[in-house]
């Protein structure tokens, strides 16, 4: 199957899991129970991750999967230079404060790097997708449907300053010292991989996160981001990498501080302000 295939089939299972988790978002009670993390975990969260595992297989099963909730209940397949990374419902959070911005997040990971990826936000109807060589696009989602397909590529460094997002509910105190080296805009909050998102469609510059994520939660938002021409790079300046395991000071699949740029080196830019 190829790249430009795969994506298809991932945005019909992701407007699938959508479907699943708008039916809860609509109801009084979403079944929230915080996992011994101490993160919240919803229905649906077990509702759409059971849709995604089950098309997955239906339609892909040589790939293996690697998804959060699975992982957290100590599932963890064995993978290879080729797997997918699940994470049915990013922002629970969110979810649960009814704002919208949460999202489902596939992505195709090959040799450590994020290829294809689809990242949906059913409350809003936003649908991002993109496969790396073949570009990013976004199309908005009526009745499970997307429509209006538009490229979107990520923009070069602005000469008077950069637009930059964060997380709406994790802005750590070192992510608000790295910010600070730079010349700012504006500084906006958002949930979820939406954040990627943005910084794909030329919406803001830069997203960096110098606290705690997995890999599920960013594998299908960098996707897109690298299709549409930008960057997620740890803090030494090296490519994020995926499939991470038997790490000596964290847990598999466990990522370091990143911070997910435009068409720039943000780490040249930071030095120079």
């Amino acid at each position: 199957m190829s790249r430009s295939a795969l994506v298809e089939t991932l945005v019909e299972i992701a407007c699938l899991a959508g479907e699943n988790i708008l039916e809860v978002y609509a109801g009084a009670d979403a079944g929230a129970a915080v996992k011994g993390d101490g993160s919240p975990v919803t229905v649906a969260d077990t509702a759409a991750e059971a849709v995604i595992l089950r098309e997955l297989a239906a339609r892909l099963p040589e790939i293996p999967v690697v998804a959060e909730e699975e992982a957290a209940a100590g599932r963890l397949p064995d993978v290879g230079r080729r797997f997918f990374l699940v994470d049915p419902l990013d922002g629970t959070k969110e979810f649960l404060s009814r704002n919208g911005e949460f999202t489902v997040n596939i992505a195709l990971v090959e040799d450590g790097v994020p290829v294809a990826g689809v990242v949906y936000a059913p409350a809003l109807g936003e649908l991002y997708a993109g496969a790396v060589g073949e570009g990013a696009r976004a199309a908005t989602v009526t009745a499970g449907r997307p429509a209006g397909w538009v490229r979107i590529k990520a923009r070069a460094v602005p000469e008077a300053g950069l637009d930059v997002v964060a997380s709406r509910s994790h802005l750590t105190d070192e992510t608000r010292d790295f910010i600070g080296r730079f010349t700012v805009n504006d500084l906006v909050s958002a949930g979820s991989s939406l954040k990627f998102c943005r910084v794909a469609a030329g919406a803001a510059d830069l997203y960096p996160r110098l606290g705690r994520t997995m890999e599920w939660d960013t594998a299908a938002g960098d996707a897109v981001l690298r299709a549409a021409g930008g960057q997620v790079a740890t803090l030494d300046g090296r490519p994020l990498a995926y499939g991470k395991r038997n790490q000596a000071d964290d847990v598999d699949f466990a990522n370091p501080w990143f911070v997910a740029a435009g068409g720039f080196d943000p780490f040249t830019l930071a030095s120079a302000s």
